[in-house]
């Protein structure tokens, strides 16, 4: 097994400085994005739910011709 290098005390403040940095970046980008995803939640549901009526119609429009058809 090889011996552990000895690492710069610079070094390693650096590094995790950095990692340190990057937690706090990500946690205020995804208190920065949460709202916008919800948002796009809320109007995709609305949008199926649009959809979903729109063919319900379709289907009892088509389903009511064939019946005065036959």
């Amino acid at each position: 097994m090889v011996p552990p290098v000895a690492v710069s005390p610079l070094i390693k403040t650096a590094r995790y400085s950095a990692l340190i940095a990057g937690i706090i970046y990500g946690k205020q980008r995804y208190e920065y994005l949460k709202p916008l995803g919800v948002e796009d939640k809320r109007i995709a549901e609305e949008e199926k739910k649009a959809l979903e009526e729109k063919i319900r119609i379709a289907k009892e429009i088509e389903a009511n011709q064939e019946s005065i058809l036959k």
